[in-house]
């Protein structure tokens, strides 16, 4: 992947200092990339592929024809694993989630967009604006994400859900430079 991450770059005619400026992932790390000496993760190529404004499959290379399967590697971010379902960067993200089972204090965020969340089995709690609730397997949520939420483990057990979120949605969930908090909410 790491000669066609440069033909892509170099094709643009963009530096490395420059596409490290666009997307926020560091000179050393966009080299490596290229290089082969470090392996490309979907919270990596994300912004790359918003930078060059081309389809993640482009980067990747796009799965044989006819075969409709999506082949992204799980990523584990702050004790979560999330497997993603969808491709297309800049459209609906599916993502589908395992939370461990582990006592956390809510931690509300709010950022642009709109999610929805299925569990598929366990219990996870839901805490939206002043509401907090537990979903059970087979319940659902849905709601804009600029009212503060947060979801996560009742300590019971592991959780499995689908998250799907809308465009500008992705922003919080996956990304190659991480915020100071201020900014994030």
């Amino acid at each position: 992947m790491g000669p066609r991450l440069r033909r892509i770059r170099k094709e643009r005619g963009a530096t490395l200092a420059g596409l490290s400026e666009a997307t926020g992932i560091s000179v050393s790390t966009l080299s490596r990339l290229e290089s082969g000496l470090r392996k490309p993760s979907l919270e990596l190529l994300l912004p790359i592929a918003r930078a060059h404004r081309v389809a993640l499959d482009e980067l990747v290379g796009a799965p044989p024809v006819g075969d409709p399967r999506v082949r992204a590697e799980p990523m584990v971010r702050h004790g979560r694993t999330y497997w993603p379902l969808t491709s297309r960067p800049g459209g609906l993200q599916a993502y589908k989630v395992l939370e461990p089972k582990r006592t956390t204090e809510p931690d509300p965020r709010t950022h642009e967009g709109y999610e929805w969340l299925y569990v598929l089995s366990g219990r996870l709690r839901v805490v939206l604006g002043e509401h907090d609730v537990v979903l059970e397997a087979g319940e659902a949520a849905e709601f804009d994400t600029r009212v503060p939420h947060w979801f996560g483990s009742t300590g019971e057990g592991p959780a499995e859900f689908l998250s799907l979120f809308g465009p500008q949605g992705e922003r919080m969930h996956v990304r190659a430079r991480p915020k100071a908090r201020s900014e994030e909410v």
